[in-house]
């Protein structure tokens, strides 16, 4: 064994040592695990980015708290619960529709919510719609979209349009909740937006 070998440990011994003592010393051995966020406290949620998909990205954070505080358990405790291969309970189906509706009303309430006119075009990027009625619906005043279209209108027809129980059913692990949910949710949204622009058309 070469010197530079039988010194290497001793070394690292007295590193993790001094590192030790400094954490030690600024509060370290005082440690305790972070307490989970009462879900029933409003807490802020940054938009995150523009457009329909960021729209329901933050749409889903909120649902989730809103949803855990009807059924009485943490944010966390029940993102673990959907992960479960099992069938849905009608409360919560019940919990995650209610709560991503007063997420909506949260988002109206505090000037977040973007205006309709502003969600068009993503809408109509790739609708299964003729070349010239994309055309005509890209035409309308912006005036005349949001008069005729309000966008917590179009989130809470979607939310009730959605099979929250087949698409709760699908989830295998916690990564998929926010993500399924939140493509399910821009689906709708999309959907739903086009065929209310379509109204808006002169017949």
């Amino acid at each position: 064994m070469t010197v530079r070998a039988a010194i290497l440990p001793s070394i690292a011994a007295a590193l993790v040592s001094i590192v030790l003592g400094v954490q030690v010393a600024n509060g370290g051995g005082d440690f305790a695990p972070a307490r989970t966020a009462d879900p029933c406290v409003a807490r802020v949620v940054e938009p995150i980015g523009t457009g329909i998909e960021a729209l329901g990205a933050r749409l889903v954070l909120l649902g989730l708290d809103g949803a855990a505080c009807q059924l009485r358990i943490s944010r966390e405790a029940l993102v673990l619960q959907l992960a479960q291969p099992r069938e849905r309970t009608d409360a919560e189906i019940d919990a995650m529709r209610t709560g991503l509706r007063d997420a909506v009303q949260r988002m109206q309430t505090d000037g977040t919510l973007p205006p309709a006119s502003d969600l068009v075009d993503e809408a109509l990027a790739n609708a299964d719609l003729p070349g010239y009625v994309k055309s005509l619906l890209r035409r309308l005043p912006d005036s005349m979209v949001n008069g005729g279209l309000k966008t917590d209108d179009v989130l809470l027809r979607a939310i009730d349009d959605l099979d929250l129980r087949a698409l709760l059913a699908d989830l295998t692990d916690t990564d998929d909740i926010t993500r399924m949910i939140n493509d399910a949710v821009s689906r709708a949204v999309k959907d739903s937006l086009i065929a209310r622009l379509r109204d808006l058309l002169p017949g």
